[in-house]
């Protein structure tokens, strides 16, 4: 039995108290256990020495050693696996002290080249009842054992050691939820800037650049790509490629839903990762894969009602997983970006249609308002054509008549081209006034009488757009009866009630059979259509061969 003197005790406290010392001021598991293990030979003269963290399964998941060189390490087969005197001291969770290891049954498991071991001091680290790893000791070299002071400091180190993995496992779970929070405040970066540059643009291609500039600096890939459906038709035509090798991505450009990956993406709506795309055959692009690119994940660009507009592509030399955060990520953004395209396909479409609307509404204003007044310089010179031998001074007044209306005629096109808007109807001479002037204009320019009967009410409260409407139709009407009905009377009547306004325009000319017309045919009742409903109202026509015609309007009071 060996006695400890009293500076030997000394020596083990002030060891005791540094190593304390350590565990608290040194975060680092690795070198705090180094220190524990080169610690406890010192202390009971060991040899060797092994302090192993085991996980919850008690399966040997980390060690540190002492006394055994790299090169010594380095011959062996296979580290410790916990077996033998190891997985003893797991499963009694008590101190083990032998003289003689090769002499204790439960010693197994040395690999080749192990050195060879005799005593053996083992104890195992426990804390809050659960058991964290083992800390042993082998070949004491004052002793032919090692002895119960011995194993009192190793049970001493041992709850040091408890104490050490304990705080080093608390500081790696607060740099895990460090470095998650890190993430997620990133993550929400990225999304904050994507969803800012969607939403404040309604251009496509500023929208599919900005979001895959993003997204490949995002996730760190060398190459990505967007593709959009063609519309009513089940195929994907790339639209972006960005990053390297482009020519090798240009190679193909056009999958059919349900083709390649990309198509594969489309048809199922749903994110598709590959991270070997050399022994993946929904992979069709034998180019990409010959220019060293590796993995792929394809993202369904989504928009409303779950319908797919496109695919986004990214594309990695390294057989790269992606994370599920990052897929749930992509998952998101592939939303958010279907959305804006879509929006930025309507935005388009609005566009063409607001330019198809105003061809059809200069036609419409061009036909109304300059071509019927060319008509009826037309008419006017007609009449001095008639009259120029009967009534030659007649025929004069006529033709600086037709003079003066020609000259309108072009102040009109010259106005309409600086404001595309024609300037026949007059707003500050109201509905009545400018009813009045194309009823004089009517009688100046043609043969057959006309009746106006006006009504006592001057609608100065009515909205300028009805007003239009209103003037334009009269204005097609009259110049209809003085071109076609070969009429000897005509009349015009306006009239209101408290929520409309209300004009009829009749001839008593050859009139027509409706059943054979049709206002897409011409502009002129088209236009007469389209210009009521504009605004509310409606235009009612009834005519038979031989009896005339009467024009039915009606505009609403109201805006």
């Amino acid at each position: 039995m060996v006695t400890l003197t009293r500076e030997q005790l000394e020596e083990r406290l002030v060891a005791l108290h540094q190593a304390s010392l350590e565990i608290v001021s040194n975060l680092s598991l690795d070198a705090v256990l180094q220190r524990l293990i080169e610690l406890a030979c010192a202390q009971v003269d060991a040899e060797y020495g092994l302090l192993g963290i085991v996980n919850e399964e008690g399966q040997l998941v980390h060690f540190v050693q002492t006394g055994m060189n790299t090169a010594q390490v380095a011959k062996m087969s296979h580290p410790p696996r916990g077996l033998g005197l190891i997985g003893a001291l797991q499963r009694e969770r008590k101190p083990i002290r032998i003289v003689s290891i090769d002499n204790d049954p439960r010693s197994v498991g040395f690999p080749e080249h192990h050195p060879h071991m005799y005593s053996f001091l083992g104890v195992p680290i426990i804390q809050g009842g659960q058991v964290l790893g083992q800390l042993y000791l082998t070949n004491k070299k004052t002793w032919h054992e090692f002895t119960e002071d011995d194993e009192r400091i190793i049970e001493m180190l041992a709850a040091y050691a408890a104490s050490a993995i304990t705080n080093a496992r608390l500081y790696e779970g607060i740099l895990q939820r460090d470095k998650a929070l890190q993430q997620r405040n990133e993550d929400l970066m990225l999304t904050n800037d994507i969803a800012a540059t969607l939403a404040s643009s309604l251009d496509l291609e500023q929208i599919l650049e900005r979001t895959l500039q993003r997204i490949m600096a995002y996730l760190h890939v060398e190459a990505g790509e967007i593709w959009l459906c063609e519309e009513d038709e089940p195929f994907l035509r790339m639209a972006l490629h960005k990053g390297e090798d482009a020519d090798a991505f240009w190679s193909r450009n056009v999958f059919k839903f349900g083709e390649g990956l990309i198509g594969l993406v489309a048809a199922q709506g749903q994110i598709v990762v590959s991270t070997d795309l050399a022994n993946d055959a929904r992979y069709l692009r034998p180019s990409v894969i010959e220019a060293g690119f590796r993995s792929m994940i394809g993202v369904p660009l989504i928009a409303r009602q779950g319908k797919v507009v496109g695919v986004a592509g990214l594309v990695s030399r390294q057989p790269r997983p992606f994370a599920e955060r990052e897929i749930f990520l992509l998952r998101s953004i592939g939303v958010w970006a279907g959305t804006a395209i879509e929006n930025a396909w309507l935005h388009r479409r609005a566009q063409q249609m607001a330019v198809l609307e105003e061809r059809e509404r200069i036609g419409m204003d061009l036909h109304d308002g300059i071509i019927q007044s060319i008509y009826a310089v037309g008419l006017v010179l007609d009449y001095a054509r008639v009259s120029l031998h009967e009534n030659p001074d007649q025929a004069l007044e006529k033709i600086n008549q037709a003079i003066n209306g020609l000259n309108r005629a072009i102040r009109d096109i010259r106005a309409y081209i600086l404001d595309l808007r024609p300037r026949e109807f007059h707003e500050r001479e109201g509905l009545v006034s400018s009813l009045q002037r194309l009823v004089d204009e009517f009688r100046a320019n043609s043969t057959i009488p006309i009746t106006f009967s006006l009504p006592e009410d001057t609608f100065e409260d009515l909205p300028a757009a009805n007003a239009t409407a209103l003037f334009h139709i009269c204005q097609e009407a009259l110049a209809n009866i003085a071109k076609h009905s070969q009429a000897t009377q005509a009349t015009l009547t306006l009239w209101s009630t408290p929520e409309r306004v209300l004009l009829e325009i009749s001839d008593n000319g050859r009139g027509f059979d409706l059943a054979r017309m049709s206002t897409t045919l011409g502009h002129g009742l088209s236009n007469m259509h389209r210009r009521a409903r504009r605004v509310g109202g409606d235009v009612e026509i009834t005519s038979e061969v031989g009896e005339g015609a009467t024009i039915m309007a009606w505009i609403p009071r109201q805006a």
